[in-house]
């Protein structure tokens, strides 16, 4: 739980009408609360008092919560919801700057959007009154905005700061968002009426039905191979939020026919590797990622890349990597382990894929430099690397996947690295 002030009590706080309250608000968030929770809530209060507000903090975590993906969203809704009784005018304070067009003064953190958006429950801010002409001049550069700058304003902002709204709209133009790759040459050949190569069986059979007579030549081209899509995607703390709007992504494109990928297969790591590629088969995508989150146990837990890449080299390499598959990794590279093993298994992973490319979230920011040790012992082993944390980001990855010449910010990286 984060620290936060004491919590200042009235002498009659009402704290069944409250936690009501609380509880309709976790719920606009996207918490699944119904009201056998909340009278479960309420009797635990009454067991466990409210002297503290740690222990009224966890009463309540463990009455309302039951994923670790809620949990965020939960330690923000409680602290807008407990800490001042004038919540309400808080938030729509913050908002403001945003309607008049001003940058706001402060990014907000992880779920805190959603949160204030469940508290608000549709209250709009009540701006000031102004002149006729005043009130004019804004119904102009509204209509002006609402044409591209909205969608334009969604495709570069990162997944971590997006509101309810917002993270819904992504997923639809994620759903849109194509992943194409060109097929892979092959020595196998196909009937082609101008293909470079005869094809002396079937000639043959065609001069068998016309009584042994070669009247005509058969000719072969090229069969195209598609290649694997191998993803591993790490769910750790620090990585759950970017996790859960790629694999939404990548859903669309393993149920997606036509773009040329011969299979998709998706793996989770934290502290161990998890196989979820049957579970992206589920055409809706909601019940796919809910098997998925409870096929995966390790959701923002901890990291060990190294662990998980070697257990994925060890036990799915030959059977998923075979016919040059294209293999995305997903991850800041923030990892404990030993380096050295890291870099054994990032480079083996590397050998045996026809190209690695590397999504990390981190690359968002523009004083980015590979300092960490695991970012360090990882990068000279990738063909690619780049950013993963918005709707631009997954749309230059889908001009490029196929591009073997590119290779992101790796170079600038190296240099950093080797200075």
């Amino acid at each position: 739980m984060p620290e936060y002030a004491p919590l200042d009590l009235p002498e009659h706080p009402k704290l069944a009408q409250n936690i009501l309250h609380f509880a309709r608000a976790l719920r606009k968030a996207g918490l699944p609360v119904g009201p056998g929770r909340v009278t479960d809530a309420i009797r635990a209060v009454e067991a466990a008092g409210f002297t503290d507000r740690r222990d009224f903090y966890w009463v309540l975590h463990a009455c309302f919560v039951n994923r670790p993906e809620h949990r965020a969203v939960f330690a923000q809704v409680f602290r807008l919801y407990w800490r001042d009784p004038r919540f309400l005018e808080h938030m729509m304070a913050m908002m403001l700057p945003a309607v008049r067009g001003v940058q706001e003064e402060r990014v907000a953190q992880a779920a805190e959007k959603r949160a204030a958006e469940a508290l608000l429950d549709g209250h709009a801010p009540d701006l000031p009154e102004e002149s006729d002409a005043r009130e004019e001049e804004t119904m102009i550069e509204v209509d002006a905005s609402l044409t591209m700058s909205s969608e334009e304003r969604l495709r570069t902002l990162d997944f971590e700061q997006m509101s309810t709204a917002e993270m819904a709209a992504a997923k639809r133009m994620l759903e849109r968002l194509e992943l194409p790759v060109k097929p892979l040459p092959s020595r196998r050949g196909e009937p082609a009426a101008l293909g470079r190569r005869l094809d002396w069986r079937g000639t043959l059979r065609g001069a068998m039905r016309q009584g042994g007579e070669i009247r005509d030549l058969k000719h072969l081209r090229p069969k195209p191979r598609w290649p694997n899509l191998v993803v591993l995607c790490d769910i750790s703390g620090s990585m759950s939020q970017y996790s859960r709007v790629i694999l939404h992504f990548l859903h669309a494109v393993s149920n997606r026919r036509g773009q040329g990928w011969a299979r998709v297969h998706a793996f989770t790591f934290g502290t161990r590797l998890t196989n979820i590629t049957r579970h992206l088969a589920t055409r809706d995508v909601d019940q796919a990622l809910r098997a998925a989150g409870a096929e995966a146990q390790d959701w923002e837990g901890g990291t060990r890349i190294g662990a998980c890449l070697h257990a994925f080299n060890r036990d799915w390499s030959r059977r998923v990597m075979g016919q040059g598959a294209v293999v995305l990794l997903i991850t800041d590279g923030l990892d404990r382990d030993d380096p050295d093993q890291l870099a054994r298994e990032i480079e083996r992973l590397h050998l045996s894929s026809r190209r690695l490319i590397w999504l990390n979230p981190l690359l968002r920011w523009d004083g980015f430099a590979p300092r960490a040790r695991g970012i360090a012992a990882m990068l000279p082993h990738v063909d690619s690397f780049r950013a993963g944390h918005s709707i631009a980001s997954l749309e230059d990855l889908a001009r490029v996947i196929s591009r073997r010449e590119d290779a992101g910010e790796k170079a600038r990286l190296m240099a950093l690295l080797n200075s």
